[in-house]
């Protein structure tokens, strides 16, 4: 059980696996999430389900590799097995048709976009996506978007691909041409999610962002990935993780974010020193 059946790199510390678990295939929806323990001592990481397929009762997950959990998982081959996979966890995207929709994905955080505009199109939305990574080669599923998008943006940091600066940047220039769209859906870094709804709510542009707190054990029960959502507190993994943008206190979200910061980096450090084998 939890076998990988297939892994490969799909840019500069970015993986992609495809993990056997028919029970968590057969009732995921766009917008769901995984949580994972690579050991039985290992830390619990919350991944975004990129793919479930039924038939052969697999889900896909995208990962990129920034501390020791994610380095821990990345050496893991194909045929090994992950010691615990729990899910699908969180409400499924509101898959429906709203009219025109844009999908703003930034890094890493396409994986999470994926899924959900593939879902929308399907039932005949028209979708413009707007993907971005810091340079072209971090940017991932630039050819999967491209099918199934009506109009596909490429932004990247450093220009080398696309337009030169930031998805936030791209959207706005769109918005300023006088198009509009019925619904925005983001899922990046939280200043990039900040940063598009602070530009969609000046043109009253319902969006929902895909929130990512630090998270643990993803059933509620811990309270760690507590938000901030229209003065009220929300636990992203059972009452998200998609919310109104528009009504997420994105400050408290950005300096939650940085609380283990230090714990994590000196974590990062022993491991790949050998003084921190599990």
């Amino acid at each position: 059980m939890n076998k990988i059946i297939l892994k490969k790199q799909i840019a500069p510390g970015i993986k992609l696996m495809e993990v056997e678990a028919p029970l968590i295939s057969k009732s995921y929806k766009p917008g769901q999430f995984v949580i994972l323990r690579v050991h039985e001592k290992g830390e619990r990481i919350p991944l975004t389900i990129v793919e479930a397929n039924k038939e052969i009762g697999s889900i896909t997950i995208i990962f990129q590799e920034v501390g020791k959990t994610t380095r821990m998982l990345g050496k893991l081959k194909e045929g090994d097995e992950i010691l615990d996979l729990v899910g699908p966890l969180g409400n499924p995207s509101k898959i429906k048709l709203y009219g025109h929709v844009a999908i703003v994905g930034g890094g890493v955080a396409i994986a999470v976009a994926y899924p959900i505009a593939k879902a929308l199109k399907a039932i005949g939305n028209r979708l413009t996506s707007i993907i971005g990574a810091r340079n072209k080669e971090l940017l991932i599923l630039e050819d999967e978007m491209k099918e199934i998008s009506d109009e596909l943006y490429v932004a990247t940091d450093d220009g080398s691909k696309g337009y030169r600066g930031f998805v936030s940047d791209v959207l706005k220039e769109i918005l300023n041409k006088k198009a509009t769209f019925n619904m925005v859906f983001t899922a990046g870094p939280a200043i990039m999610m900040k940063v598009i709804a602070d530009i969609t709510r000046s043109y009253g542009i319902k969006t929902i962002a895909s929130l990512n707190p630090i998270m643990m054990d993803g059933t509620g029960m811990c309270g760690v990935c507590r938000v901030v959502v229209g003065n009220e507190i929300k636990l992203a993994c059972i009452d998200g993780p998609e919310f109104d943008a528009h009504l997420v206190d994105f400050d408290l979200l950005i300096n939650r974010q940085k609380m283990y910061l230090k714990e994590e980096k000196l974590s990062l450090r022993l491991y790949e020193e050998g003084s921190m084998i599990e």
